[in-house]
């Protein structure tokens, strides 16, 4: 039963496993247990407000247990543990396990020995200075790193990663300069103490101090437990007797209430366990110094003043604080090319004074002045939506951006096809017009190509309306890895960037750029079919195609590269902006700089048919004309009904030529074989049939010089005498021989005057235009004229 009671006092004894009140009741120690550091290591933590750190314990039980207990004490305390790494002989693994984890306020638990290969692996690792903390034991022996160094890192290195870490360990005697229950101070002790030991000649020892405290403790509690029986003696009788097991439990209860000041300061159980002082101290310049200390009774954390010195200009953050850096579109950028845009779109208001003023001039009338209004409108909106592409998240909240994303891709979408639309819609005008085969009167209003191009509008906005309903554009954040901070501080820099997107971008942005793209293909098509129309005010075909070149070109790379550098905001806005700027700028450049050009140079020009030019070329008659060019303009349309009527008038013409030819075919059909012919010059009228000399005037009416008005009709069966008796073979002027040769050259004569009278085919280009323009009637040289001589 004695055993059982028995109290145990312990003044060295510092392992956790003893704490254990369930296995060892009556245990009490002066010095306070490992696990005494971790309330002040807590205390210490919350002063620099660390709340993020992890911990490198050696694989032994004793550190272990330590461990365990820190990680309730953290946990009361709401410090994240952000990893907890364990080693047996080599630790780099954890370290840099911890490292990548990103902690940077290191708990460490372990002897003297590995220590070296802690700090070793730290260096190697460069974890150590100004953002590392490093907390580790303080019962290490002195100049334990060049003693327990095993590694192959030199002392320098060593020293070099040891610097600044915190050893949190008991305190041996008292800093307090007060009188104990011995009389005398703590300094007092330690020099008498000194002094018995150079006398003995025996070494120091750390626990000397609660040891002396101990047997204090023992001689307080006998006197203690002896007062008590004394006095409980007096108050029951003489015969007075107490059992051993009685004795314990006096004995453990005045050891739970021992309480005085000791050497080692205030002595105190909690548990049985020493509610000591614990010292913190720094590794600086090669040796510890003294920064302050935790009372555990009281709770206080005392840190001497400036006496801690970190690395770096402040305490280092417990983890790699991240700042969100937007990545925005410079502003000196964003004024340029806001600049070059209201240039461009005073040029656009300056074709638009040029368009309206000069509305009723015969040229600008013949181009559609309101279709060049619409191109000048879609212009200044592809213009404006620049501004838009400019403005980000540090311009604009959250929610503006987001309704900026739909706004500016529904303004640059409507220019692009107002623009272009109109620009196509009057050339398909001109198309409808110079392609019409049969010659029919046609009157296309601007109304109507308001119509097409509202079509194309109308088109547009099923998509975007679709588009905003079903999938509308959001803003999402992108975010890029981490980098460090220009300025050196102990921060890292997290660039994000904004972006517009939804969940199908690809799909939208495909059925956009299809719908523009067969659009850009009609523009091309209606540019070529009208590249004959030779009146500048009336054909933009050349211009179209030059515009529709450098728009599609210009698109494709701008959409490339804008995708390739979609995460540097300035370039990707910068080429987008430039884009936009180009095509929108050729593209009214090309289709109002030529007409301004026109206006002050030669105003009539654009207006006259450069193709009506002909040239009266029959013997000495040949000399070339002016003619002056009827224009086809939409409001001129009695002009055009005059013009119908003399192709009508000239068709009949033909016609009745076409007879005098068949009845000359079948006069030579029924003249004898052998009867004898006049020579070539006794049958004028044949001959002015056949040598007709193509031309017209200057309205555009066909004169033919006709024979049937100048002589009368020689008789076929005229007989030249000197021709009778020649032979065969110089008989050129058989009958064969020319109705061989009529055969052959009247269809190419019926072509040959067609046109010089005002005949027009299924392929010519318009009713005022030259036969000559279509391919195939071209002006031929004099030396392929048809001619039938010898007749």
């Amino acid at each position: 039963p004695i055993k059982h009671t028995l109290t145990t006092l312990s003044f060295a004894a510092t392992t956790p496993v003893l704490a254990d009140k369930k296995k060892y009741p009556n245990f009490f120690r002066t010095v306070p247990s490992d696990n005494a550091v971790n309330p002040a290591v807590v205390k210490f933590l919350r002063f620099y407000n660390w709340s993020r750190v992890g911990t490198l314990t050696q694989d032994v039980q004793r550190f272990s247990e330590v461990r365990n207990d820190l990680t309730n004490e953290l946990e009361k305390a709401d410090i994240q543990i952000a990893d907890t790494e364990s080693f047996s002989n080599d630790p780099c693994v954890n370290v840099k396990k911890l490292k990548d984890n990103d902690v940077r306020i290191i708990i460490g638990q372990f002897d003297e020995n590995l220590a070296s290969k802690v700090f070793c692996c730290a260096f190697n690792l460069n974890m150590f200075g100004s953002k590392y903390q490093w907390i580790i034991p303080g019962w290490y022996q002195g100049n334990w790193w060049e003693q327990a160094n095993s590694t192959n890192c030199t002392t320098s290195k060593l020293l070099t990663a040891m610097e600044g870490y915190i050893a949190v360990d008991f305190e041996p005697l008292s800093a307090r300069q007060i009188k104990g229950i011995s009389g005398r101070t703590p300094k007092e002790y330690e020099r008498e103490y000194r002094r018995e030991l150079q006398q003995k000649g025996v070494e120091a020892s750390k626990f000397h101090g609660f040891a002396y405290d101990g047997i204090w403790v023992i001689a307080k509690t006998l006197t203690r437990v002896m007062e008590l029986l004394r006095t409980k003696q007096r108050h029951e009788n003489h015969n007075f007797t107490v059992d051993d097991r009685e004795v314990g439990r006096m004995v453990l209860d005045v050891m739970n209430e021992t309480n005085f000041n000791g050497v080692t300061g205030q002595v105190m159980f909690r548990n049985g366990e020493r509610m000591g002082t614990i010292k913190f101290n720094q590794f600086q310049d090669g040796h510890e110094v003294k920064v302050g200390e935790y009372n555990a009774i009281a709770d206080i954390l005392d840190l001497i003043n400036n006496s801690i010195k970190f690395q770096g200009v402040e305490p280092p953050k417990d983890r790699t604080f991240v700042r969100l850096q937007r990545r925005h579109i410079s502003v000196p950028l964003y004024s340029i090319l806001s600049t070059i845009t209201i240039l461009g779109m005073l040029m656009a208001g300056a074709f638009l004074f040029f368009n309206i003023k000069n509305r009723n001039h015969r040229m600008i009338k013949m181009s559609s002045p309101y279709m060049n209004n619409l191109i000048i409108l879609g212009g200044m909106l592809s213009y404006a939506s620049i501004f838009l592409f400019g403005l980000d998240g540090g311009f604009v909240s959250d929610k503006e951006f987001e309704t900026l994303c739909t706004v500016r891709t529904w303004i640059l979408i409507v220019g692009y096809t107002t623009a272009f639309g109109a620009m196509f819609a009057k050339t398909w005008r001109v198309h409808a017009i110079f392609k019409n085969v049969k010659m029919k009167k046609k009157i296309i209003k601007d109304q109507k190509l308001l119509i097409i191009v509202g079509g194309m509008l109308l088109i547009d906005l099923c998509i975007l309306i679709c588009w905003q309903i079903v999938d509308p554009l959001k803003r999402t954040v992108e975010e890029y890895s981490l980098e460090a901070d220009p300025q050196g501080r102990d921060i890292a820099i997290r660039p994000f960037l904004e972006h517009c997107e939804n969940t199908h971008m690809t799909i939208w942005l495909g059925i956009v750029y299809a719908y523009k793209g067969l659009l850009m293909l009609f523009g091309c098509f209606l540019a070529w079919e009208t590249r004959n129309v030779s009146i500048p005010a009336l054909n933009d075909s050349k211009y179209i195609g030059m515009s529709v070149y450098n728009v599609g070109i210009m698109c494709i790379i701008g959409a490339a590269v804008s995708f390739l550098t979609r995460d540097q905001p300035n370039v990707q806005f910068c080429i987008v902006a430039l884009v936009i700027i180009f095509c929108s700028t050729i593209t009214l450049c090309l289709v109002f700089v030529p007409k301004f050009i026109t206006m002050r140079t030669n105003p009539d020009a654009a207006t006259q048919n450069r193709r009506l030019k002909f040239t009266q070329n029959q013997k000495k008659e040949d000399s070339k004309t002016s003619t002056s060019v009827t224009s086809v303009n939409q409001a001129n349309t009695s002009r055009l009904d005059g013009l119908q009527t003399d192709n009508h008038r000239l068709r009949m013409k033909i016609t009745e030529l076409d007879k005098e030819l068949e009845e000359v075919t079948m006069q030579l059909q029924d003249t004898p074989e052998k009867t004898p012919y006049t020579k070539q010059n006794h049958y004028p009228d044949a001959n002015n049939i056949l040598s007709i000399r193509n031309f017209t005037d200057g309205k555009g009416k066909s004169i033919l010089k006709n024979h049937l008005e100048q002589k009368p009709q020689a008789q076929w069966g005229s007989v030249d005498p000197s021709r009778i008796n020649r032979g065969p073979l110089e008989d050129i002027n058989s009958p064969e021989h020319i109705q061989r040769r009529l055969s052959l050259q009247l269809p190419i004569l019926h072509h040959a005057y067609l046109p010089s009278i005002g005949g027009v085919d299924a392929s010519c280009t318009s009713p005022n235009d030259s036969p000559g323009s279509s391919p195939r009637h071209r002006h031929m040289p004099p030396s392929y004229r048809v001619m039938v001589s010898g007749l």
